[in-house]
Protein backbone atom coordinates (compact mmCIF):
# COMPACT_ATOMS: atom_id res chain seq x y z
CA UNK A 1 0.00 0.00 0.00
CA UNK A 2 3.20 2.45 1.05
CA UNK A 3 4.52 1.56 -2.59
CA UNK A 4 1.28 2.61 -4.69
CA UNK A 5 0.82 5.76 -2.75
CA UNK A 6 4.85 6.53 -3.17
CA UNK A 7 4.19 5.85 -6.86
CA UNK A 8 0.89 7.63 -7.10
CA UNK A 9 2.38 10.95 -5.65
CA UNK A 10 5.14 10.71 -7.84
CA UNK A 11 2.80 10.50 -11.12
CA UNK A 12 1.55 13.96 -8.98
CA UNK A 13 4.42 15.39 -9.53
CA UNK A 14 5.31 14.39 -13.00
CA UNK A 15 2.08 15.89 -13.88
CA UNK A 16 2.15 19.15 -11.92
CA UNK A 17 5.48 19.94 -14.20
CA UNK A 18 4.66 18.67 -17.08
CA UNK A 19 1.84 20.77 -16.65
CA UNK A 20 4.08 24.21 -15.67
CA UNK A 21 6.14 23.71 -18.55
CA UNK A 22 3.52 23.38 -21.44
CA UNK A 23 2.39 26.76 -19.82
CA UNK A 24 5.72 28.64 -19.89
CA UNK A 25 5.94 27.39 -23.54
CA UNK A 26 2.53 28.68 -24.40
CA UNK A 27 2.81 31.88 -22.65
CA UNK A 28 6.58 32.78 -24.18
CA UNK A 29 6.65 34.98 -27.15
CA UNK A 30 7.05 33.09 -30.42
CA UNK A 31 10.60 33.77 -31.97
CA UNK A 32 11.41 36.69 -33.76
CA UNK A 33 9.03 38.80 -32.02
CA UNK A 34 10.03 42.04 -30.64
CA UNK A 35 10.39 41.76 -27.12
CA UNK A 36 9.75 44.44 -24.37
CA UNK A 37 12.76 46.98 -23.38
CA UNK A 38 14.15 45.89 -20.44
CA UNK A 39 13.09 47.42 -17.08
CA UNK A 40 10.33 48.27 -18.54
CA UNK A 41 6.68 47.29 -20.22
CA UNK A 42 6.36 47.39 -23.68
CA UNK A 43 5.25 50.27 -25.61
CA UNK A 44 1.50 50.68 -26.91
CA UNK A 45 1.14 50.77 -30.15
CA UNK A 46 1.05 54.09 -31.73
CA UNK A 47 -2.56 54.11 -31.58
CA UNK A 48 -3.20 53.83 -28.24
CA UNK A 49 -0.55 56.14 -27.22
CA UNK A 50 -2.02 58.97 -29.35
CA UNK A 51 -5.78 58.31 -29.84
CA UNK A 52 -7.15 59.17 -33.41
CA UNK A 53 -3.35 60.70 -34.42
CA UNK A 54 -2.69 59.75 -37.83
CA UNK A 55 0.81 59.91 -39.28
CA UNK A 56 1.51 63.53 -40.86
CA UNK A 57 0.18 63.99 -44.42
CA UNK A 58 2.95 64.17 -47.29
CA UNK A 59 2.86 67.42 -48.57
CA UNK A 60 1.78 67.60 -52.31
CA UNK A 61 1.78 70.26 -54.72
CA UNK A 62 -1.41 70.92 -56.65
CA UNK A 63 -0.56 74.52 -58.26
CA UNK A 64 2.23 76.17 -60.29
CA UNK A 65 3.96 78.53 -58.56
CA UNK A 66 2.02 81.40 -60.73
CA UNK A 67 -1.40 80.18 -59.68
CA UNK A 68 0.19 79.97 -55.78
CA UNK A 69 1.08 83.86 -56.08
CA UNK A 70 -2.14 84.77 -57.86
CA UNK A 71 -4.24 82.71 -55.18
CA UNK A 72 -2.51 83.44 -52.02
CA UNK A 73 0.32 86.31 -51.81
CA UNK A 74 -1.39 88.68 -54.48
CA UNK A 75 -4.98 89.10 -52.41
CA UNK A 76 -2.83 89.31 -49.03
CA UNK A 77 -0.19 91.24 -49.73
CA UNK A 78 -2.87 93.89 -51.80
CA UNK A 79 -4.79 93.84 -48.14
CA UNK A 80 -2.05 94.88 -46.35
CA UNK A 81 -0.74 97.30 -49.04
CA UNK A 82 -4.86 98.67 -49.25
CA UNK A 83 -4.21 99.71 -45.08
CA UNK A 84 -1.31 102.11 -45.94
CA UNK A 85 -3.80 105.04 -46.39
CA UNK A 86 -7.16 103.04 -44.97
CA UNK A 87 -7.29 102.74 -41.19
CA UNK A 88 -8.69 98.97 -41.24
CA UNK A 89 -10.73 100.12 -38.37
CA UNK A 90 -12.88 102.23 -40.72
CA UNK A 91 -13.43 99.38 -43.37
CA UNK A 92 -17.10 98.85 -42.89
CA UNK A 93 -18.21 95.05 -43.04
CA UNK A 94 -19.86 93.97 -45.49
CA UNK A 95 -23.91 92.92 -45.78
CA UNK A 96 -22.98 89.74 -45.09
CA UNK A 97 -19.47 89.39 -44.00
CA UNK A 98 -19.09 85.66 -43.59
CA UNK A 99 -19.42 85.59 -47.28
CA UNK A 100 -17.35 89.22 -47.81
CA UNK A 101 -14.68 88.68 -50.58
CA UNK A 102 -12.54 91.84 -49.09
CA UNK A 103 -10.82 90.41 -45.91
CA UNK A 104 -10.70 94.21 -44.59
CA UNK A 105 -15.12 93.73 -44.88
CA UNK A 106 -15.20 90.35 -43.86
CA UNK A 107 -15.90 89.03 -40.51
CA UNK A 108 -12.46 88.67 -39.33
CA UNK A 109 -11.77 91.87 -40.97
CA UNK A 110 -9.67 94.92 -39.06
CA UNK A 111 -6.57 94.58 -37.81
CA UNK A 112 -7.17 90.76 -37.64
CA UNK A 113 -7.31 91.30 -41.62
CA UNK A 114 -3.77 92.54 -41.86
CA UNK A 115 -2.82 89.87 -39.04
CA UNK A 116 -4.31 87.30 -41.04
CA UNK A 117 -2.70 88.02 -44.10
CA UNK A 118 0.52 88.48 -42.45
CA UNK A 119 0.31 84.69 -41.40
CA UNK A 120 -0.58 83.82 -45.01
CA UNK A 121 2.32 85.25 -46.63
CA UNK A 122 4.37 83.83 -43.94
CA UNK A 123 2.79 79.99 -44.63
CA UNK A 124 3.50 80.72 -48.29
CA UNK A 125 6.81 80.94 -48.03
CA UNK A 126 6.85 76.93 -47.12
CA UNK A 127 4.75 75.97 -50.65
CA UNK A 128 7.73 77.69 -52.24
CA UNK A 129 9.91 74.45 -50.88
CA UNK A 130 7.70 71.93 -51.47
CA UNK A 131 9.92 70.15 -54.04
CA UNK A 132 7.96 68.78 -57.35
CA UNK A 133 6.78 72.33 -57.57
CA UNK A 134 7.06 74.13 -61.64
CA UNK A 135 6.59 77.80 -62.93
CA UNK A 136 3.91 78.68 -65.23
CA UNK A 137 6.50 77.43 -67.98
CA UNK A 138 7.15 74.53 -66.86
CA UNK A 139 10.53 75.00 -65.40
CA UNK A 140 11.32 73.66 -62.23
CA UNK A 141 11.30 76.28 -59.03
CA UNK A 142 14.82 76.86 -58.03
CA UNK A 143 14.29 75.76 -54.34
CA UNK A 144 17.54 74.44 -54.28
CA UNK A 145 19.43 77.71 -55.55
CA UNK A 146 20.93 80.08 -52.63
CA UNK A 147 19.05 83.10 -53.61
CA UNK A 148 16.24 81.26 -53.96
CA UNK A 149 16.29 80.53 -50.41
CA UNK A 150 17.28 83.87 -49.30
CA UNK A 151 14.05 85.43 -50.98
CA UNK A 152 11.78 82.87 -49.46
CA UNK A 153 13.59 83.53 -45.91
CA UNK A 154 12.66 87.66 -47.12
CA UNK A 155 9.07 86.70 -47.87
CA UNK A 156 8.77 84.42 -44.61
CA UNK A 157 10.10 87.43 -42.55
CA UNK A 158 7.69 90.11 -44.20
CA UNK A 159 4.90 87.80 -43.44
CA UNK A 160 5.32 87.85 -39.52
CA UNK A 161 6.75 91.62 -39.38
CA UNK A 162 2.78 91.75 -40.98
CA UNK A 163 1.81 90.03 -38.38
CA UNK A 164 3.29 92.07 -35.41
CA UNK A 165 2.04 95.41 -37.54
CA UNK A 166 -1.34 94.19 -37.39
CA UNK A 167 -1.55 93.11 -33.65
CA UNK A 168 0.27 96.64 -32.72
CA UNK A 169 -2.89 98.10 -34.73
CA UNK A 170 -0.63 101.26 -35.75
CA UNK A 171 -0.90 102.91 -38.85
CA UNK A 172 2.66 103.63 -39.02
CA UNK A 173 4.10 100.18 -38.52
CA UNK A 174 1.64 98.86 -41.74
CA UNK A 175 3.45 101.75 -44.11
CA UNK A 176 6.76 100.57 -42.62
CA UNK A 177 5.69 96.88 -43.04
CA UNK A 178 4.25 97.47 -46.32
CA UNK A 179 7.97 98.47 -48.01
CA UNK A 180 9.26 95.38 -46.25
CA UNK A 181 6.44 93.15 -48.04
CA UNK A 182 6.92 95.20 -51.77
CA UNK A 183 10.61 94.78 -52.06
CA UNK A 184 10.68 90.79 -50.65
CA UNK A 185 8.56 90.58 -53.52
CA UNK A 186 10.65 92.63 -55.89
CA UNK A 187 14.03 90.89 -54.97
CA UNK A 188 12.77 87.82 -56.52
CA UNK A 189 11.19 89.09 -59.04
CA UNK A 190 13.85 90.83 -60.04
CA UNK A 191 15.82 87.99 -60.18
CA UNK A 192 13.43 85.00 -61.39
CA UNK A 193 10.16 86.73 -62.99
CA UNK A 194 10.58 90.13 -64.87
CA UNK A 195 12.45 88.70 -68.06
CA UNK A 196 12.70 91.18 -71.10
CA UNK A 197 12.14 89.71 -74.54
CA UNK A 198 15.94 89.92 -74.70
CA UNK A 199 16.40 87.43 -71.90
CA UNK A 200 13.44 85.01 -73.07
CA UNK A 201 10.43 86.61 -71.86
CA UNK A 202 8.08 84.51 -70.03
CA UNK A 203 9.57 81.32 -71.25
CA UNK A 204 13.04 82.11 -68.86
CA UNK A 205 10.80 82.93 -65.81
CA UNK A 206 12.20 80.81 -62.70
CA UNK A 207 16.30 80.95 -64.30
CA UNK A 208 18.50 83.41 -64.07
Amino acid sequence: MRIRTATFALLVCIGVVLLCVEIAVAQAPARGTAQPPAGGAAQAPAAARGRGAAPAAQAQVHGDLQQVMRGILFPNSNVVFSAQSVDPTTVKKAPDPTAATDPLASIYGGWEAIENSGIAMAEAANLLMIPGRVCSNGKPVPMRNADWQMFVKGLRDAGMATYKAGQSKNMDAVVEVSDTVSTACMNCHDVYREKTPAQGGAAARCTK
